[in-house]
């Protein structure tokens, strides 16, 4: 056993009289692509999820302040029973053992992405600026220098050309620019399926939202619908988008009143999401040794090589894009 095995066993002695715990029900409930881990445990008449999350000292507390914040605004997120933040471990309410990736179907998912954008759409009202970090030039940036870092430079193993680094330079320029210019609002980050529990009484149960920030309108739908792990028709993602969209302006949110705007909008924040997690993959495979996400790439690069061919501001991108994909690129002329 290990030293922090023996530090969250030891602290579930300790507070397993008021919650019944049975210490020999402790087994593993999921993990996260980052360092945090959950055990699910038996208590009096019910289960909870323990969090371990190491690292340095109070790196629990983005969670617990998010938790409540979404809580207030109506969401369906875990109760929290029991803390040490020192430690980093938390007591949780149990949402479940079914993520909306794991039941998604052509059946449900009108209902269930329904459900999903109703909350989104509690999530943004009344968000105000100064209670989460702002999504900031600084994050967005650092969070696009992933793409040539990681992906680039290590998975494909491309040097980075001077006239390569400035291309990027310029896409990134746009692409932040377009960005900044939405309206701000509160942003779960990683609003995906595989982030949202299947409930039975209160749809969606949400986690994995500590790295919340307040950032532009259309990046949560963008994540809805583009998916890491699951693709749908452009078809179908424009008709979520929409209804998202209607929900939104009903309720104040900041969405413009055009939806041709908007939807140029959520095209532009997805591309930057798609570029951070096509590093983020890389990264996970090479520093952290977690494999199985990068067999996702393919997906995310289709998402930004169609997205880029569609804005002319983008050209470069696009054509670096078919270039690393294989794809040759036809040319039109027209007299």
């Amino acid at each position: 056993m290990t030293e922090r095995e023996v530090s969250l066993k030891q602290w579930l002695e300790k507070i397993g009289g008021s919650f019944g715990l049975n210490l020999k029900t402790l087994r593993p409930a999921s993990s996260d692509a980052g360092f945090r881990s959950y055990f699910r445990i038996d208590g009096d008449g019910t289960t909870y999820i323990v969090m371990d999350s190491p690292r340095e000292p109070g790196n629990v507390k983005p969670f617990i302040f998010v938790d409540d914040l979404f809580a207030k605004q109506g969401l369906n997120v875990p109760k929290i029973y029991a803390q040490d933040v020192e430690q980093g471990f938390l007591l949780l309410s149990d949402l479940g053992t079914q993520t909306y990736l794991d039941v998604l179907s052509e059946d449900n998912a009108s209902r269930l992405m329904d459900d999903a954008t109703t909350a989104l759409v509690k999530l943004q009202k009344n968000s105000k600026p100064g209670v989460l970090p702002d999504y900031s030039e600084e994050l967005l940036r650092s969070e696009l220098e992933l793409f040539p870092e990681w992906y680039v430079k290590r998975h494909l193993n491309m040097e980075i050309t001077p006239q390569m680094r400035s291309m990027f330079d310029k896409m990134f320029d746009h692409i932040i620019e377009k960005n900044l210019a939405q309206s701000f609002v509160y942003v779960h980050r990683d609003y995906m399926p595989r982030n949202l529990m299947l409930e039975e009484k209160d749809n969606p149960g949400i986690i994995d939202f500590q790295d919340a920030v307040y950032g532009p309108v259309s990046y949560d739908i963008a994540c809805l619908c583009r998916d890491a792990f699951i693709s749908w028709s452009e078809a179908q993602i424009l008709d979520w988008t929409i209804r998202y969209w209607d929900k939104a302006r009903k309720e104040g949110i900041p969405v413009p009143a055009d939806f041709g705007v908007f939807w140029e909008d959520v095209e532009w924040m997805a591309l930057q999401r798609h570029l951070k997690v096509l590093g983020i993959f890389a990264r996970l495979n090479y520093r952290d040794g977690k494999t199985k996400y990068l067999g996702d790439t393919p997906r995310f690069l289709n998402y930004v090589r169609k997205t880029a061919s569609r804005f002319d501001a983008l050209r470069p991108l696009s054509r670096f894009i078919n270039q690393i994909s294989g794809i040759e690129e036809t040319v039109g002329y027209s007299f």
